[in-house]
């Protein structure tokens, strides 16, 4: 395996032709780790609500694009239809839903836990990449994105070579330098892709909003956050002395997810240096709160029977507890409007 940057051997690790993405993968108790649409389908309930609540202010068409990025099962957008018929039956007819999905393997299945649960009611188109798809007004939804971009990795000026799973900081990086010093890092892990992203997705559409969720802060970590999860343990990428961090990092490469904290900072800058308006960064209790969740918790209430609502309850306060999912969390949220 020959000497490269960390952010290819990260991108071979997630998305190569044997990489942890590149197959079928199970989320939730019997998978790695749990994600917002694992825990409950009331994150997919108040982006639902949400999406409605753009239609009746008239920024989104009746006729608008709803799309996901990297939608893995395809059950979160799933979710989303499935509230959208239950509050708003009309606009299943009229929205256009579409998936960007870069595997062929996870494509398939999309469509076809699509067929099983909505039939011929919803129509679901898919694109390999976001500059494939063309539309005047789409509402952008993408769980747990920007921290699955490859990264390089950075120390005291230097950025690190990966040499088989052997990491060494002897590197010089102009790039990585000055988005460290921009972060004001002295070490951890500068995101690769963001700026072309924001480019590709302000390119596609002329009027849209975008959401998405992930772990991290607006500023940068002190340190290195890198880690690895398998079967729901957390692997630090750099382990203590006493363990061989070259035999474990053979053991878990493409077998396991690999992830880092998100710098927001960085995700705004692109998208503002790509002519979209940030709005907002706040915790996932406090977005999924202020988007309906409690409104949705409570229409359950009213018509299931007590021990559906008390199951559901129980899932959706994962979402939003601070010791959880609610707090460690973040939404980001931007706009483009063309004047």
């Amino acid at each position: 395996m020959p000497s490269r940057n960390f952010s290819e051997y990260m991108g071979e690790w997630l998305y190569g032709e044997n990489g942890y993405y590149a197959t079928y993968k199970n989320i939730g108790k019997s998978g790695d780790f749990y994600t917002a649409v694992s825990t409950s389908k009331f994150f997919g309930g108040s982006i639902a609500k949400h999406i409605i609540s753009l239609v009746d202010d008239g920024f989104l068409s009746k006729n608008g694009t709803v799309c996901e990025i990297g939608a893995h099962h395809g059950y979160f957008l799933a979710d989303v239809i499935e509230f959208i018929y239950t509050l708003r039956p009309k606009l299943l007819s009229t929205l256009n839903f579409v998936i960007i999905e870069r595997f062929d393997e996870l494509q398939e299945f999309q469509k076809n836990y699509f067929n099983e649960s909505f039939g011929d009611a919803v129509k679901l188109t898919h694109y390999k990449s976001l500059s494939e798809l063309k539309c005047d007004n789409a509402f952008f939804i993408a769980n747990e994105i920007f921290d699955a971009f490859p990264c390089e990795l950075y120390y005291k000026g230097k950025t690190a070579r990966v040499d088989g799973h052997k990491v060494d900081f002897d590197e010089d990086n102009e790039w990585v330098k000055s988005k460290a010093e921009k972060y004001h890092k002295d070490r951890g892990e500068i995101a690769v892709g963001y700026e072309e992203f924001a480019k590709e997705m302000a390119s596609t559409c002329s009027k849209f909003e975008f959401m998405s969720f992930d772990y991290g802060e607006m500023g940068a970590r002190p340190d290195f956050s890198l880690r690895v999860y398998a079967k729901h343990e957390v692997i630090p990428f750099f382990l203590t002395e006493n363990e061989d961090e070259n035999i474990k990092r053979e053991e878990l490469f493409a077998k396991s997810d690999i992830t880092y904290d998100v710098t927001f900072a960085h995700v705004k800058d692109a998208f503002e240096e790509a002519g979209v308006e940030f709005i907002e960064l706040k915790a996932q209790m406090v977005a999924l709160v202020n988007m309906g969740i409690l409104e949705l918790l409570e229409m359950l209430k009213e018509n299931a029977e007590e021990k559906i609502y008390a199951q559901e309850l129980e899932k959706a306060k994962m979402l939003i507890m601070p010791n959880f999912l609610g707090e460690r969390f973040k939404m980001i949220r931007f706009k483009k409007e063309t004047k």
